[in-house]
């Protein structure tokens, strides 16, 4: 009963190292992205650091209720040590969709923000490549890095 005990306890170290993961590796990817926003030559110091907080704090947002609304439609009791990949895959599948839904809203309806030519753009749905790849290698990299150091094998993940 306690190695049981034990087991379950790990969904919310994993969930607190994804978190932790998904900050670091989403404020990574903001820094390294932003010169392709117009932002970047417009924009002051300030409104740059801005933009880069203000967009890190909602990509935490996005990428924790994307883990939680997966987690609450596939997951089960056991997770992080069973159902791994239904959940991580609902959770990349409603992240990136998300993502591809709030560029055109805010790059097309809005004009909150704009992509300087140098943005590689994906045709037909008109977002930049960069935000698309930070939503699928970012909570990659998050997840299963929150999952591997959060087993009890290190590495033993079920399906």
């Amino acid at each position: 009963m306690t190695s049981q005990r034990l087991d379950r306890s790990h969904w919310l170290t994993a969930l607190r190292r994804f978190a932790l993961f998904t900050l670091l590796g989403h404020l990574l990817w903001e820094v390294a992205h932003i010169p392709l926003y117009t932002i970047w030559v417009e924009g002051t110091w300030g409104e740059i650091v801005f933009a880069v907080v203000h967009c890190t704090g909602g990509d935490l947002l996005i990428a924790m209720s994307s883990l939680l609304l997966a987690l609450f439609f596939f997951g089960t009791g056991a997770w992080p040590q069973a159902r791994v990949y239904p959940v991580f895959g609902a959770m990349l599948a409603i992240g990136f969709g998300y993502t591809i839904v709030s560029e055109w809203l805010n790059i097309e309806v809005r004009e909150a923000w704009a992509y300087r030519d140098i943005m590689p753009v994906i045709p037909f749905i008109d977002a930049g490549l960069t935000p698309m790849l930070q939503w699928l290698i970012v909570p990659f990299v998050a997840y299963f890095g929150a999952l591997k150091l959060s087993s009890p094998h290190r590495g033993g993940l079920n399906v």
